[in-house]
């Protein structure tokens, strides 16, 4: 399980590292994960750690928003 959460924070860190990935990513999530990880898996595998980058990049925005509600970001 480690591993898989390494993989999402890598992904993520790709993500929000560069816009055209982002771009990609929002239109086109599964396939954007593969070209990220370099192996072509069934979509339904893929769709979990879709879910999750997505659940991490969620959680990091509210993250931030919550930091500069109290002044810290």
């Amino acid at each position: 399980m480690d591993a898989i959460k390494s993989k999402i924070d890598e992904i993520v860190g790709k993500i929000k590292g560069d816009n055209a990935i982002a771009e990609k990513f929002k239109s086109d999530p599964i396939h954007t994960v593969e070209g990220l990880i370099g192996v072509d898996l069934p979509d339904d595998q893929v769709a979990k750690i879709v879910d999750g980058v997505k659940a991490k990049i969620s959680v990091d925005k509210i993250g931030g928003a919550l930091g500069g509600l109290f002044g810290k970001k």
